[in-house]
């Protein structure tokens, strides 16, 4: 696919196009990371041009797009797509992919086929996977065919059914070793940053300060090197939000309230005027009035 490139400017005021190493240095001056699961060409212009660090493309669109009830029934066909539209709404974000649920977890082989397309066909920079230590193999088959790769620990919304739902992980020690040990599995495996989801905040930071790669919170508190948000969660377009969503906006209302202006204004005829009318050229308006008083002519 045509992507345009992006040189890197040393101008007051200019943006750079935003890679992998970027990240790393912002952990490293504890400068915090941006970022937003999106799905869609206007979210992702938007998000972009705001000045966040990276896009993600979450099959968390699975709910708030395609109106599932979870994440698992999203195709690799339908992320493909979604993926392609982003990535035509990004200059300078770094665009991730979530590889969806039944993608990566038969086989190393399909794992590293499946992602490949995401890069190849749709343009994403890197790939997110769920799991720790049981993928520890699969990141370094990606890394070794030039696939960067995003670990996903914690609450992993692909796991709804063992979890017994969505509820915070890593409540007692051990689940806590467990974590660390998944955390660091990651990065020993090559993994350039970690998504840490629904953990308690002492965890999280405990982790972020044992690694040398980022982690990106949601649901994880204060401490991560980053934040993401679903940007649907994050204009209230999404319902009722969890808990760790902060609405920065009621754009859902602001929505309502044009459809239903719309309807009235309808009703009332007042919709479109005639300013937002297209007319005739005078020449063509008097010719078709002719013609008109010629019908009227003939039926009398």
């Amino acid at each position: 696919m045509n992507v345009t490139p992006i040189s890197k400017s040393s101008g007051s005021g200019h943006r750079s196009k935003v890679r992998i190493n970027n990240l790393q240095e912002k952990k490293a001056h504890r400068e915090p990371i941006s970022a937003l699961a999106l799905g869609d060409y206007t979210s992702a212009r938007l998000a972009d041009n705001a000045g966040v660090d990276f896009v993600l493309v979450g099959d968390s669109l699975g709910s708030y797009l395609l109106g599932y009830e979870n994440t698992l029934p999203v195709t690799l066909e339908e992320m493909l797509h979604h993926t392609r539209a982003v990535r035509r709404g990004v200059r300078y974000a770094l665009v991730v992919a979530d590889m969806p649920f039944g993608t990566y977890q038969a086989s190393i082989e399909e794992g590293v086929r499946n992602a490949s397309r995401f890069l190849k066909e749709a343009g994403a920079e890197a790939v997110k996977i769920e799991g720790g230590e049981k993928r520890v193999e699969l990141v370094r088959h990606l890394l070794d065919a030039e696939i960067p790769v995003v670990g996903h620990i914690g609450l992993t919304p692909q796991s709804v059914h063992r979890m017994s739902g969505y509820k915070v992980q890593g409540k007692t020690l051990p689940a806590v070793e467990d974590l660390r040990r998944d955390a660091t599995a990651l990065e020993h495996a090559g993994a350039f940053a970690i998504v840490l989801e629904g953990i308690p905040r002492e965890v999280a930071a405990m982790i972020t300060a044992e690694l040398s790669i980022p982690t990106i919170g949601i649901g994880a508190g204060p401490d991560c090197d980053g934040q993401i948000l679903v940007f649907h969660d994050l204009i209230g377009l999404t319902g009722e939000p969890a808990k760790f969503v902060r609405p920065y906006a009621d754009v859902a209302s602001v929505m309502s309230e044009a459809v239903q202006h719309f309807r009235r204004d309808l009703a009332a005829r007042e919709f479109p005027s005639d300013a937002e009318s297209y007319h005739l050229p005078k020449d063509a308006q008097e010719a078709l009035g002719l013609i008109l008083e010629r019908k009227k002519a003939m039926v009398r």
